[in-house]
């Protein structure tokens, strides 16, 4: 389902249109999706929500460019995704940053230093002074006393902080979390997302964060609800399927 009053007069980073996709070949072959429609505009923060199992991760891994579409059409930033060749996923990557539920820190790299790594990844800093840069967005979420700390002398909520710190510091133009809060308390969740929120609204991102957790679903321009492969409703009004 489309909703046509939120592609009107607004700039859409994410479209995708009768997309399926399945897993396996053969008699394997098991369909994880089906006729996906999902229009995502510039600055939205969206929230996908859904039993588990609904293929909420799927679609997030699809959107991220982590695997190819296979069937449908899925444009991201204006380049077709279906079909894809892998250099092409690689080079739409870089305008994306992930959040995931187990933070994915080099435990063998500094605060400083993983957040470092991700804008090593673009040419357009290496000639700034990057550890400043990956400072900077630590003091912004935060961590400026904790830079130069290993993720395991981290608490939770620390390592998720500088996950997102990650995610942001090359201002990417989509950001994608999966469970983020998952691991979280209810307070430190809630700061999480709550952080996750002014930083997207000051960059101008569009955050579209996959959670169980009902406890943060009033962040969200938008829900969107999937069950069984299939996005059931798109709108404030699938709050309620999840209440």
């Amino acid at each position: 389902m489309q909703l046509e009053s939120h592609q009107l007069g607004e700039e859409s980073v994410i479209s995708i249109q009768d997309l399926n996709h399945y897993f396996g070949e053969g008699a394997l072959r098991k369909q994880a999706l089906f006729d996906i429609n999902l229009e995502i505009n510039k600055g939205e923060i969206i929230i996908m929500t859904g039993p588990s199992g609904s293929g909420k991760t799927t679609l997030l891994t699809l959107m991220g460019g982590l695997r190819s579409a296979q069937s449908g059409s899925l444009r991201i930033l204006e380049q077709e995704i279906c079909g894809a060749s892998k250099k092409q996923l690689t080079s739409l990557r870089r305008n994306i940053g992930y959040i995931f539920q187990a933070h994915n820190l080099m435990t063998f790299l500094t605060a400083k230093e993983n957040v470092r790594m991700s804008l090593e990844l673009h040419d357009k800093y290496l000639d700034q002074d990057i550890d400043a840069l990956a400072v900077n967005m630590l003091e912004m979420v935060g961590l400026g006393n904790r830079v130069d700390y290993y993720p395991e002398s981290l608490s939770g909520g620390q390592k998720q902080r500088v996950a997102i710190a990650r995610a942001l510091a090359s201002h990417p133009k989509i950001v994608l979390a999966d469970e983020p809060t998952a691991a979280l308390d209810k307070k430190s969740g809630r700061d999480v997302v709550e952080l996750m929120q002014k930083l997207a609204k000051e960059q101008g991102c569009t955050i579209l964060l996959v959670t169980h957790d009902n406890r943060i679903l009033d962040i969200a321009d938008r829900i969107v609800y999937m069950e069984d492969g299939k996005l059931v409703s798109d709108g404030i009004d699938a709050a309620a399927k999840v209440k």
